[in-house]
């Protein structure tokens, strides 16, 4: 991974709670804790229905629910890379309603941030998501890719059913 020299930017990381996404901001934490930034992680939403429905039959109460979920995955995200919050570094989270590329790059605004993001591993093209960072970020990006996951263990999880995580017992 290549170090990006520090400045008065921030270190602004995408985050939905992927493999890939939890190595970006791991990676991003350690970015801002070097260039001594402040660490904003940020997940995008948008009504499951998409927002051109949602548009013709608006739900406040519905759109609170999807944004509460939207701010538990990023909860979560941190609890699964850090077990709470990253130590010695100052951090920030956006839960933001626009779709992850816009959302990203409007975050990332100023020329000395640095924008991360997570890549799976072994992914041939750019996701949807890449593209349009690269066509209009204004910023430096950095791409972390996912760790790998052994081949036995992937093949067993595409076999895996909902009965293999049943909790015995109870």
């Amino acid at each position: 991974m290549t170090r990006i020299e520090s400045g008065e930017g921030r270190v602004v990381v995408g985050v939905t709670g992927s493999l890939a996404s939890l190595a970006a901001l791991r990676a991003a934490a350690e970015e801002a804790r070097r260039g001594r930034r402040t660490l904003v992680a940020v997940t995008a939403w948008a009504p499951p229905e998409g927002e051109a429905v949602y548009l013709r039959h608006p739900d406040a109460e519905w759109a609170r629910h999807w944004y509460a979920e939207a701010g538990a995955r990023l909860d979560r995200a941190f609890d699964a890379a850090f077990g709470g919050a990253p130590h010695g570094v100052r951090t920030g989270r956006r839960v933001v309603r626009d779709r992850p590329g816009r959302a990203l790059c409007s975050v990332a605004a100023r020329p000395d941030d640095l924008l991360v993001l997570g890549a799976r591993h072994g992914r041939r093209h750019a996701t949807r998501v890449h593209r349009y960072v690269a066509a209009h970020a204004h910023c430096a990006v950095l791409t972390v890719p996912a760790p790998p996951v052994p081949r036995g263990l992937r093949r067993a999880l595409r076999r895996a059913t909902a009965e293999d995580f049943a909790l015995v017992g109870q």
